[in-house]
């Protein structure tokens, strides 16, 4: 295991809607899509999966993700594998500590009395963000944990098809290789799945995550398939998308943290100030004791606590071995607003 830091996987470590159809959000201003999409442009094109893509195989993958399975399924623990290492703040797995840790003390201490209100609570006011964040399930398909069932999280956002998931890059792939058996379960409860399973059509992911795993671009979307003729915005709703947006944002993130102390099953939150990355990465830090699968949860700006509203600019991605006070998140550039365009204009048949 990395001396140094680890996916948030380790601790066991979502845009823009058609006119009209983005949940409003206090104070921010989203882009239209054809701005959005005008900006992807020139971004790389995502790397796409064909996942359950028949109605038999979604089927089949309902089927199989029983309350036990559920139950069992642990937070990855990402490593490297032979020479290939994966790069966490722009150290390498097998580095020894920085002698700079983490964000200066002026920056972090300042980060964190200016903003936190919590480092990971139970979620209690209701609104919205009950409905349309999810536990996020599948089974690892390559590496020293190819064939184990893992959770992370991710949320529902308003899009054109109505039908998309935002996650972290490692929580649809890994090692290589895209995850087997990914379904996701909005407003999570105890076991409790109120609002239904909603297995992926398809899963899509930035190229640089795509091709070498890269932590700044820990990045990902999944498509899913229509449940009882309703798609799955028209069930639980969607939070609104921003991109290239100023940092040092107050934020709240989200998650269904699963390592101890926590267990996975009710919906956890931090709030604060983001602040930078000065170790290399060029993600944004957040004060947040959240742990393992809460991998993918949403990041919020402009978040209103009384209708659990927000629009999304991140999600949890990983943590500093010696940090884990901290979270941190990729920053959504044309990178992330690619994987959106494209997951929005995917059929769902």
């Amino acid at each position: 295991m990395h001396p140094t830091a680890r996916r948030l996987a380790v601790l066991a470590v979502p845009a823009l809607a058609a006119a009209g159809a983005l949940l409003p959000a206090p104070r921010e201003a989203a882009a239209t899509v054809t701005e959005t999409a005008g900006r992807a442009a020139a971004a790389p094109r995502p790397a796409v999966h064909e996942a359950a893509g028949t109605a038999t195989e979604q089927r089949t993958v309902k089927k199989f993700w029983t309350v036990a399975r559920m139950k069992a399924a642990k937070p990855l623990i990402a490593s490297g594998t032979g020479d290939r290492h994966f790069a966490v703040g722009g150290f390498p797995l097998n580095a020894p500590a920085p002698t700079t840790p983490g964000p200066s003390a002026g920056t972090a201490s300042t980060a964190a009395r200016a903003s936190s209100r919590t480092s990971g609570s139970s979620w209690t006011a209701g609104g919205t963000v009950t409905k349309t964040t999810g536990r996020v399930f599948f089974t690892v398909a390559k590496g020293s944990e190819a064939g184990r069932n893992a959770s992370c999280s991710g949320t529902a956002v308003t899009s054109a098809n109505k039908s998309v998931v935002f996650t972290a890059g490692h929580c649809v792939k890994l090692n290589g290789a895209f995850h087997a058996n990914w379904v996701f379960v909005p407003g999570y409860d105890r076991g409790d799945r109120p609002d239904g399973t909603w297995p992926a059509i398809t899963l899509l992911t930035t190229p640089q995550w795509n091709s070498s795993e890269d932590m700044n671009y820990d990045i990902a979307a999944a498509v899913v398939a229509p449940q009882d003729g309703k798609s799955l915005t028209d069930v639980v709703g969607g939070q609104g998308v921003v991109f290239n947006q100023p940092r040092g944002r107050q934020t709240y993130a989200f998650g269904y943290p699963a390592g101890a102390p926590y267990d996975g099953s009710k919906l956890v939150y931090c709030s604060g100030r983001t602040f930078d990355d000065h170790l290399g990465s060029r993600a944004q830090g957040l004060s947040c004791g959240m742990t393992g699968g809460s991998s993918g949860g949403p990041w919020f700006v402009g978040f209103d606590e009384r209708t659990g509203s927000g629009l999304l600019n991140s999600v949890n991605s990983f943590k500093y071995n010696f940090a884990s006070y901290w979270m941190f998140g990729p920053y959504f550039g044309p990178e992330a607003e690619a994987v959106y365009n494209t997951a929005q204009k995917t059929p769902l048949t």
